[in-house]
């Protein structure tokens, strides 16, 4: 027979909460992050505040509020034809370095051949090293072969980081794919044109896409390169910025932060979109399974 005292079901303790204490370093790290992202947001927020200001000479906030510098910036800089110049030079970059990038990372991560890792040291240096070392030659031939200046040598010039950075993106992720699935196909009879289309075409989508979205943004805020080889008509945004900034003549400070606010929005824009498709942590993604 159970006592009372027995059928009584354990009394638990309530467990408080737990604290985290972080270290002294951890406050440091923290304390630098948001000391960082106030000056970051204090710069941004004061060109957005005086683009949109009348004047502002002093206190916290300008005497007037206008949309008016946009119009005027807009007007003045062209930036319809340079927008379009831009999403030309941005898409054939893409289209290009694709075209020709992921064929090549296939064969680096296919084949292996005498010189392979030097030619992949090569690959890498577009990318490393500054682009206004090799910036300057290349303006050159291209000015010799009379393509700086229009919007073909702006084309060509950032071509030149962006088609090593498909290569450098694309090779690891196709040598995660299984190469038993195109013996698989080709032992059914499938060619080689019917692989890589139907095949290994749905799996390097992502990768592809990863690496175009990449490139898009990288190509959009290019300066060097541009710089060097653009014209009065194949003028990038941040190319035009610069000029804005730099050409002779008297303009308000208040169209000039138009004109950068534009090209941030553009950029926010770019990135949001590449977010939207690729997360950054996984650029590369897992096909291969694992035993």
């Amino acid at each position: 027979m159970t006592t009372l005292t027995e059928a009584r079901p354990p009394v638990t303790e309530e467990k408080a909460p737990r604290r985290v204490a972080l270290r002294p370093g951890a406050w440091v790290v923290w304390g630098a992050v948001v000391f960082f992202l106030l000056i970051l947001v204090g710069i941004v927020g004061a060109v957005v505040v005086n683009s949109f200001g009348k004047k502002w000479f002093g206190g916290w906030l300008p005497k007037g509020w206008t949309t008016h510098w946009y119009g005027a910036t807009w007007k003045e800089f062209d930036l319809g034809s340079v927008l379009t110049v831009t999403l030309e030079v941005a898409i054939a970059v893409v289209v290009v370095s694709v075209i020709v990038g992921v064929p090549a990372a296939y064969a680096l991560a296919r084949r292996n051949f005498p010189g392979k890792r030097v030619l992949m040291v090569a690959f890498l240096l577009p990318i490393l090293i500054p682009p206004i070392t090799y910036g300057v030659p290349l303006a050159t031939v291209l000015y010799k072969f009379h393509l700086a200046g229009k919007l073909s040598g702006v084309i060509l010039a950032n071509l030149v980081p962006a088609v090593p950075f498909v290569i450098l993106v694309m090779t690891p992720f196709i040598e995660q794919i299984d190469p038993k699935i195109e013996a698989a196909a080709r032992m059914c009879g499938a060619k080689t044109w019917v692989i890589f289309t139907r095949i290994l075409g749905p799996l390097l989508i992502p990768g592809m896409l990863a690496a175009a979205i990449l490139v898009l943004v990288r190509t959009v805020g290019m300066f060097e390169l541009t710089f060097l080889t653009a014209g009065a008509d194949s003028q990038t945004l941040v190319v035009a910025l610069y000029y804005s900034v730099s050409a002779a003549g008297i303009r308000a400070q208040q169209e000039i932060d138009a004109m950068a606010v534009i090209y941030t929005l553009s950029m926010l824009v770019l990135l949001v979109v590449a977010l939207r498709f690729v997360n950054p942590t996984q650029l590369v993604t897992q096909i291969k399974e694992r035993d």
